[in-house]
């Protein structure tokens, strides 16, 4: 499971009670802007504190009740799998677009840049992935699979040719990135120190003749 907040962040009995209740006309219009304005709301909130913002807060910020929040997004998971989903669909095109066009170990070595780049999009972030890799039922796993499933055919072509050690597999790869991430979080200037240990997990990588 991702990281869990100290708040109290259980959804109130009440609202979890209501929400069986038949919706007045209108309700699927309310419904969608109140799911935009939660995710305006929670994408702000993580950028801030990270992902173990106060999911309470979040709703406070959006302007709806906590219950509101958790018909939309049953799980903290839930919520940082819909902040995330665009950004890996454009990872897994990514992917896609340079297995076609660029030589194998450059488009494997600028994927993982990417990725890596992806992992501090929010703190925390890469901590709440490598909690799921082994949870296929968790929101942030499948949120992961098309991404996964790109990378590690980067990373077959690569290791066909060769070019990549044949003992390492795509599970492999995304922990040592996410690892990537969590690390290069920690420090005043993360973009360094992001290309710095990536590039020393990729000289791990490399087959030696």
């Amino acid at each position: 499971m991702a990281p869990q907040s100290n708040r109290n962040d259980a959804p109130d009995v009440a609202y979890a009670n209501r929400s069986d209740a038949p919706e007045p006309a209108g309700t699927r219009a309310d419904a969608r802007r109140n799911r935009a304005r939660i995710l305006v709301a929670a994408r702000e909130a993580l950028v801030a504190e990270g992902t173990d913002a106060s999911l309470r807060a979040i709703a406070r910020r959006a302007g709806v009740g906590v219950g509101t929040l958790y018909r939309h997004f049953p799980t903290r998971e839930d919520l940082i799998k819909e902040l995330v989903r665009e950004s890996f669909h454009a990872l897994a095109a990514r992917a896609g677009r340079l297995d076609a066009d660029v030589p194998t170990l450059d488009a494997l070595t600028a994927w993982l840049d990417d990725f890596a780049h992806a992992m501090t999009m929010y703190q925390g972030l890469p901590a709440s992935l490598m909690a799921t890799i082994a949870d296929e039922a968790s929101p942030l796993n499948r949120a992961c699979h098309d991404m996964r499933q790109a990378g590690a055919t980067l990373l077959r072509r690569a290791q066909d040719e060769g070019v990549i050690r044949g003992d390492i597999d795509d599970t492999d790869l995304f922990a040592l990135v996410s690892a990537v991430g969590w690390a290069a979080e920690r420090t005043d200037a993360p973009d360094a120190r992001r290309a710095r240990l990536l590039k020393v997990v990729l000289a791990g990588l490399v087959e030696r003749a």
